[in-house]
């Protein structure tokens, strides 16, 4: 089976490389930036302007060969690619849940941004926490998790070069 995806627009932010990225939206309070939705998508931006958060799924671009198991942010052990959020995936497909300020036209003004400035936008949907927040009682190895939340740099393209 082979899928094809497009991206629908250009997300824009202050983070040019991937080292010293907050590693998600919680490490990024405040950190502002657009999302250029392209001309021919903008029409699916109708009431979007009526939400406080929303979700960009994005590509990752400029990451590393995929990993199946990986050393992620905030540990010092390897876990299965799936069990974390760590970016050298099989589909490098990202999800930030960002807050959304202002929609202007084509353009979504945003916070709380951990993405690199040009990343390919494939998808925005609204955060409904009726739909999108659920109690837990377990969270794996991350209950364990210690770190700063800012990206070291190990999943860049340039990384895989370095560590070969």
């Amino acid at each position: 089976m082979k899928l094809e995806l497009r991206p629908v627009g250009l997300i824009h932010s202050p983070h040019h490389q991937a080292e010293g990225t907050p590693i998600q939206p919680r490490w990024a309070a405040g950190i502002e930036g657009t999302v250029e939705v392209f001309t021919e998508f903008a029409p699916g931006l109708r009431d979007l302007d009526g939400f406080d958060r929303i979700w960009l799924l994005y590509w990752f671009d400029r990451v590393r060969a995929a990993q199946l198991e990986v050393v992620p942010y905030l540990d010092t052990q390897t876990h299965g690619i799936f069990a974390t959020r760590a970016p050298s995936r099989p589909n490098a497909i990202g999800i930030s849940c960002v807050r959304l300020l202002a929609v202007d036209g084509a353009t979504l003004r945003v916070a709380d941004l951990d993405v690199l400035d040009g990343t390919p936008l494939l998808d925005v949907k609204p955060f409904i926490p009726d739909y999108d927040v659920f109690p837990v009682e377990r969270v794996g190895w991350y209950a364990h998790a210690r770190g700063t939340g800012i990206a070291d740099g190990r999943f860049a393209k340039d990384a895989e070069s370095q560590s070969a």
